[in-house]
């Protein structure tokens, strides 16, 4: 018996009645085909879900009572201004002529307050950093796609414990906490004020004139003079300028730069305002940022250019200016979120290396300023109150800090209360087992004024209190990991048994040898120790009241695990077939397992180095077009395209995952385009003699509708190549974008893609129609390198076509050859492709590797940062979020779009069934998946954990979206013809 792996070969006896056993099998199988691509769909949906209630459940829990501290306020009011997007170095540094962008604020470091940098955590995004301000703890990283909407989930606020609460500023901030807020008196502007084509500092200014405009109102409305009379008062100005403007025209550009200077001018008029107002010296300020801001205009990950924001504080209760020291800070033992060290030097250009700095971590700021005001901290606040930055003596300090360390261990107790309550077998959280005597002892130190054993005391108690918290927040990871970890590895295997079942012959050969896999196996004691297991775990989660997802997880690995010992006869019929092989079938079974493995473990690790893939095609070209020279004429030309492609494609995963803007490289590209099309177009007309090109343009096959639509879709590249020097002409003039430029964008991307539909059905008719379609849309989304990227990966995917083309022919001979091949040939699937072999598994991973150069190409796909917003320039400036991230998302989605359409073209060309592709290249997903579900990271920055979510997520999704994708490219490639599988057949027979 020879074979090709788990195919085998057959006989040419009993040819017949193994078709007939096969095409009976199909149509059982064929009806569980669409459920189990549904299974797929929603069972990586809910095991991507499955790391954040793994490692980042969400903290916020309620029932605790607030602490309320035994000091006196020493502010009776405070101001609140945060200067969204706004970079600490940029803050900090002086401008090219040597004058400091802040002077206000910089004479208030020096005269007045304290200073230091703020250290955000990713996600690095509007509302969570303002929360972590405003609340006091860090939202799960999860709150990224909630970044512009209130939070369902209620949760306390320095705003909820104020008496009243004034804020002004954008539509996308204020109403998260003051929307429901009753003693809160808030204005936004508009949404279309957020205008990216415009300088958006007069938004800064809008907030300032609606603060100034409440004080002129109440000297003459009494009610609104008396709130603003009344102790424990918060001011909230949220500055956007620096944001838009960072996102628009980059945190080094000039409006930026001057936005800086904005901000400073009113803080100063704040200041001057409140202090001539209220001339009682008892107001706080508070100056921050919510997060920094990329020298790409971007932010969202732990880049220090992110992480990193200025905080100055100066007013009632806030410590004067102090010579640097080297002596530890009374909070050195603080970890900073974005690992950051104490003490780090202060840069030079700064010009403040001889005053004292005191960094703190975002959430530090909400304990800072309820201190200030006397207030209790907000309730689910995890922020170490920062000593250095308050005016107390040593009694009021430890009373401050236990107050601070009540309200974080109230947390603690609740957590475990809640999860003592609900859990069958308990382990506490042993080193707080005796956290009363310890509060005992901090009392008794402070009754006889040992203030400095009582603070050191209290501190650790707050540490301890932390660390619970984290043991609660994963107090379920083995369970979960475990039994997420068995539905992964059972879905594979039932994934392979599927495709064993019904896209190879192996069910032909158990029928020759008597092995015989009945259609409907007695399989009801299987499916009752499932249901019985699925019963016993349900209802001991339900005793333990675990959320609804633990359901899901427990019931799918259960329910997946079922189906598989469901499959006993089959395996037992496998099993046999396996021990009758000969050595050299599990040679190549090896050999192919273990180069896939090595080829998917080269894609894990391309995640975080993108240069891997430069060697890849550097490699791989070579090697390809040596092939090549040796089994076909040299003549044909095709070894050297094969090779130029390959090394064309390698240059882009050396450019730099943050685009760099180059508008005439992205006009040159249309150009490209137009050439490559017009090559196309002239070889699918003249090159009819090549055999190893004829079943690619197959002009046997009818005449194409409309001839003239090559020159149509030519017409239209040139033409968005035009807008795109228009559209950004007038941005960089700081224009408002033409509502003319708007309609023929919107009009060339819409019309552009739907000619392709219309184009001659031959594989390179059509690629080339399909290419030439999307590009328009592309260029006018492009704002650098990425634009060539586009042609280069086509050149590249035609390569790939033209070798399985090539090797298609090269193999011709030799099947023609073997009886026992032809044999195998003859007997075909329902709709007339061939049974998948062992070798057709480098069909679904050169999918993969090339799907996954589509990730990089046009940036960093795996950094939530990389996304570009100024690429959707030229449709729309206008601050519209859920539109502006569906262009992203489209113009991200196009090269996958190439790629699986030529994957669809060469399916049918080599005639292999492409939903068996499909389910191999989703087995393939799920290796890497599996890896990352290991590598997602609850230690170490925050700038790891974010990419490891984002590369486990990205890899979960692939099932979803290369599915919809594979439906949505259907619609260009179902009438795709192709001569091959006919001459192919006859020649064979």
């Amino acid at each position: 018996m020879g074979g090709d792996g788990i195919l085998g070969v057959r006989d040419v006896k009993a040819t017949k009645s193994a078709t007939i056993i096969i095409t009976g099998r199909q149509k059982w199988l064929k009806r569980r085909e669409r459920w189990l691509v549904v299974l797929g769909v929603v069972l990586h949906a809910v095991y991507m879900l499955s790391i954040f209630d793994i490692y980042f459940k969400t903290p916020i829990v309620h029932g605790m009572d607030p602490v309320t501290p035994r000091f006196t306020a020493p502010a009776k009011r405070l101001v609140l201004l945060v200067a969204d997007g706004l970079r600490a170095d940029k803050f900090f540094e002086p401008d090219s002529e040597g004058n400091y962008r802040a002077p206000f604020l910089r004479s208030i470091i020096k005269g007045q307050g304290r200073w230091g940098v703020s250290h955000a955590r990713p996600p690095t995004e509007s509302r969570p950093g303002h929360v972590a301000i405003i609340a006091g703890f860090y939202e799960d990283p999860s709150a990224v796609t909630k970044g512009w909407k209130a939070n369902p989930v209620e949760f306390d606020s320095v705003f909820n414990r104020s008496q009243h609460t004034f804020s002004f500023g954008s539509p996308d901030i204020v109403p998260i906490f003051c929307g429901a807020l009753p003693h809160s008196t808030w204005n936004t502007y508009p949404h279309e004020f957020e205008d990216f084509a415009t300088d958006a500092s007069f938004l800064d200014e809008w907030s300032f004139d609606q603060f100034q405009s409440l004080l002129n109102r109440s000297n003459e409305d009494p009610e609104l003079k008396q709130l603003l009379l009344q102790d424990n008062l918060v001011v909230f100005l949220h500055l956007l300028g620096c944001d838009s403007n960072g996102h628009a025209h980059r945190p080094y550009s000039s409006i930026y730069l001057n936005n800086v200077k904005v901000v400073d001018r009113i803080a100063e008029r704040v200041y001057n305002l409140v202090e001539s107002y209220f001339k009682d010296n008892r107001t706080a300020y508070i100056f921050t940022a919510d997060h920094g801001m990329s020298d790409k205009g971007s932010h969202g990950d732990g880049h220090r250019s992110n992480t990193d924001t200025p905080l100055v504080a100066w007013g009632a209760g806030v410590m004067h200016p102090m010579p640097m020291s080297n002596n530890n800070h009374s909070n050195c033992g603080i970890r900073f979120v974005d690992e950051h060290v104490h003490d780090m030097p202060t840069p030079t250009e700064w010009g403040l290396s001889g005053i004292e700095r005191v960094d703190v971590n975002q959430a530090d700021i909400a304990p800072l300023m309820s201190t200030l005001l006397g207030l209790p901290c907000p309730v689910n606040s995890v922020g170490n109150l920062p000593l250095d930055y308050i005016n107390f003596n040593e009694a009021e300090e430890v009373e401050a800090v236990l107050a601070n360390t009540k309200q974080i261990l109230n947390q603690f107790l609740r957590k475990s209360q809640l999860k003592q309550s609900s859990s069958v077998h308990f382990k506490p959280f042993k080193p707080l087992a005796h956290y009363s005597s310890l509060l005992d002892q901090i009392e008794h130190l402070i009754s006889v004024r040992d203030y400095e054993a009582a603070m050191k005391l209290s501190q650790h108690l707050r540490n301890l209190a932390l660390e619970g918290l984290n043991y609660f927040q994963t107090y379920d990871w083995l369970m979960l990991m475990t039994v997420v970890t068995l539905g992964y590895i059972g879905w594979m295997v039932y994934l392979v048994l599927h495709v064993l079942q019904s896209y190879t012959s192996l069910p032909g050969i158990f029928f020759r040898k008597e092995q015989v896999v009945h259609l409907k196996n007695n399989n009801g004691k299987v499916y009752l120790c499932g249901c019985l297991l699925m019963g016993v775990v349900c209802i001991l989660l339900l005793l333990e009241r675990s959320p609804p997802l633990y359901h899901a997880y427990t019931v799918m690995t259960i329910f997946l695990w079922t189906q598989i010992f469901s499959e006993h006869q089959f395996l037992k019929a496998l099993w046999k077939d396996l021990r009758g092989r000969e050595s050299n079938f599990f040679v190549k079974l090896i050999a192919a397992c273990a180069v896939s493995v090595i080829i998917l473990e080269f894609l894990v690790n391309s995640f975080t180095e993108r240069k891997l893939y430069t060697w890849c095609f550097l490699i791989v070209g070579i090697m390809a077009s040596i092939y090549l020279f040796h089994s076909i004429p040299w003549k044909s030309g095709i070894p050297i395209y094969v090779w130029v492609a390959c090394w064309f494609l390698s240059i882009f995963t050396l450019m730099p995952a943050e685009i760099p803007d180059n508008t005439l490289l992205v006009i040159a590209s249309g150009a490209m385009i137009v050439m490559i099309g017009g090559v196309a177009r002239y070889l699918d007309l003249h090159i009819e003699g090549n055999k190893y090109w004829r079943s690619l343009c197959n002009h046997e096959m009818k005449k194409p509708r409309f001839p003239m639509l090559f020159h149509l879709q030519a017409l239209l590249v040139g033409l968005s190549s035009v807008m795109v020097s228009l559209s950004t002409t007038h941005r960089v003039q700081k224009q408002e974008l033409l509502a003319l430029h708007q309609l023929i964008n919107w009009s060339i991307a819409g019309f552009s893609m739907v000619l392709p539909l219309f184009s001659a059905t031959s594989i390179l008719s059509r690629l080339t129609s399909i290419f030439l379609g999307f590009a328009p849309t592309f260029l006018l989304l492009s704002i650098g390198y990425e634009a060539v990227f586009y042609s280069a990966l086509a050149l590249a995917l035609v390569a790939w076509i033209l070798y399985e083309n090539a090797l298609l022919y090269v193999n011709k001979v030799k099947i023609s050859q073997s009886s026992n091949k032809a044999g195998e040939d003859n007997i075909s699937l329902e709709n007339g492709d061939r049974c998948l072999m062992l070798s057709d598994m480098r069909i679904p991973l050169i999918f993969m590797v090339l799907f996954n150069v589509a990730f990089f190409g046009t940036g960093n796909f795996a950094s939530i940062a990389s996304f570009e917003i100024s690429s959707v320039y030229r449709f729309i400036t206008i601050f519209s979020p859920f539109l502006m991230a569906a262009l992203l998302i489209f113009k991200l989605f196009i090269p996958f779009m190439l790629v699986i359409c030529a994957f669809s073209a060469l399916t049918k060309l080599i005639r292999v069934p492409r939903l068996g592709c499909y389910f191999l290249v989703i087995l393939c997903s799920d290796i890497m998946t599996i890896h990352f579900f290991f590598l997602v990271q609850n230690t170490g920055s925050w700038m790891e954990i974010g990419n490891s979510i984002s590369h486990f997520g990205i890899m979960s999704a692939q099932v979803v979206f290369v599915l919809l994708l594979f439906a949505l490219t259907n619609i260009y490639t179902k009438d795709i013809q192709t001569g091959s599988s006919q001459q192919f057949s006859q020649k064979a027979l």
